[in-house]
């Protein structure tokens, strides 16, 4: 038995049915046709296409439905300019305060155009476009939009000045949290240190701000604290009780001899047996009730 014949009228009624039910418009494919039992969508398509079951041909679903439902049409994208692009980028500046990027999703009054479409098709050079740009280098050519997959090399002698004149103005150092770069607009701290452990914008890779201000400014480092030793902790100990006529404990706050240390740091890594300390110990342990340090206990010699 031959399919029954089909009307234009007939398949927009069942598209709106599809779209009632799922919130999506119907493709060419597989999928049921609900209220035409065994058929699917590709069935239709075919015959919209060729001409079939009564239908005039040379259209498809898509077409149909780009043109009596406002669908839009993959296989039959409109051409785009860098000026309409352009007119959009500057509406959503206008509106959202900040340019757009290729995940900044759908473009208001475009038809179903979002910014990811528009970047591929800059790049591939689809749609009347040239190709070989993307989104973010247009915004950067026309518009003087920061590229941050094109930023220009630093150096560390560069950060180092940019930093000392941070300190001079904040009386402290730069951290990642610090923001942005007065000396530099665009830059950022934290995409200075970025750069630094990530190898980008010509360094190597490895390093951090934190790193190399402990490097070149003598700046304490929190993850890569100095290595400590006994005697630098005989000798810091005898300090503060010439001064304060005791010997010190955990609790005794920062130890005036090292800048960035405290004693409780130092019981810490005493503790922990590390940063330099070999054998587990503590102030505590270190010290005799008032007296004077623990000294090396003499090992007795093996009996024969």
């Amino acid at each position: 038995m031959p399919p029954a014949p089909l009307t234009v009228s007939q398949i927009l009624a069942l598209a709106d049915t599809h779209h009632r039910l799922y919130r999506a418009w119907p493709h060419g494919d597989y999928h049921r046709v609900i209220g035409l039992r065994g058929e699917n969508w590709r069935k239709l398509d075919n015959a919209l296409r060729l001409g079939l079951r009564g239908l005039p041909g040379g259209s498809s679903l898509a077409r149909l439905l780009a043109e009596k439902r406002g669908v839009r049409n993959l296989g039959q994208l409109p051409k785009l300019t860098q000026k309409q692009i352009l007119v959009w980028a500057d509406a959503w500046r206008h509106r959202a305060g900040t340019w757009p990027t290729s995940e900044s999703g759908l473009i208001p009054t475009a038809g179903g155009e979002t910014w990811k479409s528009v970047d591929h098709a800059l790049r591939l050079g689809s749609r009347g476009l040239a190709g070989g740009s993307s989104l973010a280098r247009l915004l950067e050519a026309r518009r003087e939009v920061r590229n941050i997959q094109s930023l220009p090399r630093l150096s560390e002698k560069q950060i180092l000045a940019w930093a000392d004149a941070y300190h001079t103005k904040q009386r402290k150092w730069p951290t990642i949290k610090s923001g942005g770069v007065t000396q530099a607009p665009g830059e950022t701290w934290s995409g200075i240190n970025t750069a630094l452990v990530g190898g980008r914008r010509g360094f190597r890779g490895g390093f951090s701000l934190p790193r190399l201000l402990a490097q070149e400014r003598g700046l304490r480092n929190p993850k890569r604290p100095p290595k400590l030793s006994m005697g630098r902790i005989h000798e810091w100990a005898a300090a503060y009780r010439q001064r304060k006529g005791r010997w010190p404990t955990r609790e005794s706050g920062p130890v005036a001899e090292a800048p960035g240390e405290t004693w409780a740091m130092v019981d810490r890594a005493m503790r922990r047996a590390y940063r330099g300390i070999r054998r587990p110990c503590s102030l505590f342990s270190l010290f005799e009730r008032g007296g004077a340090p623990l000294r090396k206990r003499r090992k007795r010699p093996k009996r024969k």
